[in-house]
């Protein structure tokens, strides 16, 4: 299915590695036509490391997307009500995250929008970035893998040598699971080995 005018929510939460690759893969989005709706997790507004500041990545995601992105609980509840996104994607998705969702907790604008969005019985994609995806995060993932209306880009071990439970998208993949998402379909094969091909 085309994005052309699609309404996508883009969720970002703290896996600050990924970042660049996200931004980059948001830029294709926009330039495919897709109508981008962007939201930062507390972690995202808040935390500076290696890979930037918050308002570094406050401003990019804004010129990426023409606007400003919601920040806070209260401001993405109205998803839910108004049910404007065609889909919505946490991109990336954290360990954190994905044990939350899993768990029916709503303590970010993240996971806010997540509860809202799915309300309407349209598609969430989750891109996945944790380190103990196979390790304590695994039963979460599992229980999102077997939701309704969650999707998976295709994930794999992204270093088995020296974070053997770590889990990452690829994300060469997300344009055509996004795709497949709207159809209310999972694309496949789910699991990839890395390097990314």
């Amino acid at each position: 299915m085309d994005l052309k005018g699609k309404k996508i929510g883009i969720a970002m939460t703290g896996s600050f590695c990924t970042f660049e690759k996200t931004f980059l893969a948001l830029q294709k989005l926009a330039e495919a036509g897709a109508d981008l709706h962007p939201i930062l997790s507390h972690a995202s507004q808040q935390i500076t490391s290696r890979f930037g500041t918050p308002e570094e990545y406050y401003k990019r995601l804004q010129s990426i997307t023409g606007r400003e992105p919601i920040c806070r609980i209260e401001a993405a509840e109205p998803i839910g009500p108004t049910g404007y996104l065609d889909l919505l994607v946490i991109l990336p998705c954290t360990g954190n995250t994905a044990a939350k969702l899993a768990n029916g907790i709503t303590d970010t604008p993240v996971l806010m929008a997540a509860k809202a969005h799915l309300r309407n019985n349209k598609p969430l994609v989750i891109f996945l970035s944790t380190n103990d995806g196979l390790g304590m995060n695994m039963k979460n993932v599992g229980l999102l893998i077997n939701t309704k209306l969650i999707y998976f880009v295709p994930f794999g071990q992204d270093n088995w040598e020296k974070k053997p439970n770590s889990l990452v998208a690829h994300i060469h993949l997300l344009q055509p699971t996004l795709e497949m998402a709207l159809e209310h379909k999972q694309y496949q094969p789910l699991l990839l080995s890395y390097p990314e091909v």
